[in-house]
């Protein structure tokens, strides 16, 4: 007698299971029937019958676990990229995040005047925090520097000329470059001088009735070295007044502090733009300055009063959530001293070798045992501090450094954790860089690897 498999039970009867009103008190009816009845189909194909309920119940369970989980989760960084851009860039405080959260939560003052009870502005909020950090006559805000560059370009030179180095015509991530950000604004690029130099003539000779301004981009995310030449901002200000025009500076990455005296190398700050001669300069809020995504402008009251009456300003604006974080933000450089110990991203940038790798040796036994069959080490390497800040310029770091057969395999071991662990790849092995694993973190760390 042929004997056959037993049948599997019906939804209705794994609906009733005790097992599962868990499942229904946390997902609900729906989400839950919808996942009892794709596992049991999946096993009917497969032909996998004559199973307890409470297995099915389980695989229903971490059915939903997955189905339901957020897309955009918490990481470790252990890429030895400070401001990793697929990573989301600069790391907020908490107390800006706090505040971030506290907007979304409630009806703000977003856009409304305690003091008359009427209409206020919403770049208030910020406004004069700017002013005083980079000694500028007016700011504003945008969602972000590329909206910064293409809102003041369509505010000062639509349909007209804006002369640029050929030197300075980046490529910023996602392919994503400046020529196209100058042609999407209605300006119109004239690319001056060559790749490696660039001399005063070469923006004079190009200056001409339909001129509207000269422009100046930070070579942010690389470097030219050997036989060069650039046009120092002063000069090239000098330039451009002399004809009547403004010069924009893009300054990207945008540091508010004179990074050498936690022994970095020099980036140019807003407040030596505009003391150069620049008439409105833009950067980003989520590197160096160590906030939200946002793009910064700055300069001349007029200019700024220009690109506020442009109508495109209204579509790139920030919403109340950042603006909040970024208020926050830019008051901890009111206090300079202690910006190290209060700007996550500053931190991580200035924390000693020793310290890191301190912990890199606290954490090596549990990557290890997690690792089994890799051999595992301490190693001294360089981070980046990233997102196109000092490219050129890494700092001294200790990473676990894994050797095994399958290091992809590895790798993705580690980003399947329930927070995932993001490394790097290189020369053979699994570079787990320690730069970015602070003290705080280090035990829940080391308790998803049991």
């Amino acid at each position: 007698m042929v004997q056959t498999a037993s049948p599997l039970p019906s939804v209705d009867a794994l609906l009733r299971a005790p097992e599962t009103q868990v499942l229904l008190s946390r997902f609900g009816r729906t989400e839950v029937t919808r996942m009892l009845r794709d596992t049991l189909a999946q096993r009917r194909a497969a032909g996998l019958f004559g199973v307890p309920a409470a297995q099915i119940i389980d695989e229903a369970a971490d059915g939903l676990a997955r189905r339901l989980a957020r897309s955009q989760r918490p990481v470790f960084n252990l890429t030895g990229t400070v401001l990793h851009t697929n990573l989301g860039r600069a790391p907020m405080p908490q107390e800006a995040a706090e505040a971030a959260a506290e907007a979304m939560r409630s009806a703000t003052t977003l856009e409304f005047d305690l003091e008359t009870g009427r209409r206020g502005e919403r770049d208030d909020h910020v406004r004069d925090l700017l002013c005083e950090l980079t000694g500028a006559e007016a700011a504003t805000v945008v969602n972000n520097n590329a909206a910064a560059v293409m809102l003041v370009l369509n505010t000062l030179a639509l349909g007209k000329e804006v002369p640029v180095s050929r030197g300075e015509l980046i490529e910023i991530g996602g392919a994503f470059r400046v020529p196209d950000i100058i042609s999407r604004s209605g300006a119109v690029l004239r690319e001056v001088g060559t790749t490696n130099r660039t001399h005063p003539r070469d923006y004079q000779d190009a200056i001409g009735p339909a001129t509207a301004a000269l422009m100046r981009v930070h070579q942010a995310n690389y470097a030219i070295v050997g036989f060069t030449a650039a046009v120092p901002t002063e000069r090239l200000a000098a330039i451009a007044h002399a004809a009547g025009l403004k010069l924009i500076d893009d300054l990207g990455s945008g540091s508010l502090v004179e990074l050498e005296r936690w022994n970095l190398p020099h980036e140019p700050t807003p407040r030596e733009s505009l003391q150069a001669g620049a008439d409105v300069v833009t950067f980003s809020g989520d590197k160096l300055l160590g906030g939200p995504q946002a793009g910064l402008i700055v300069g001349h009251k007029t200019v700024i009063e220009a690109v506020n009456r442009n109508p495109f300003k209204r579509a790139l604006r920030l919403d109340k959530g950042r603006l909040a974080a970024l208020e926050v933000v830019l008051r901890l450089y009111r206090d300079p001293d202690r910006l190290t110990s209060r700007l996550p991203a500053m931190r991580l940038l200035t924390r000693s070798a020793d310290d890191i790798q301190a912990t890199a040796e606290r954490v090596k036994d549990a990557v290890g045992a997690f690792a089994a069959g890799a051999t595992v080490t301490v190693e001294p390497c360089r981070s980046q501090i990233g997102s196109g800040a000092l490219p050129i310029d890494l700092l001294s770091s200790y990473a676990l450094t894994a050797t095994a057969n399958n290091l992809e395999m590895l790798a993705k071991y580690f980003r399947n954790l329930p927070r995932p662990v993001i490394g790097r790849i290189a020369k053979g092995q699994l570079l787990l860089d320690c730069r970015c694993l602070e003290a705080s973190d280090e035990q829940a760390f080391i308790a998803q690897l049991g």
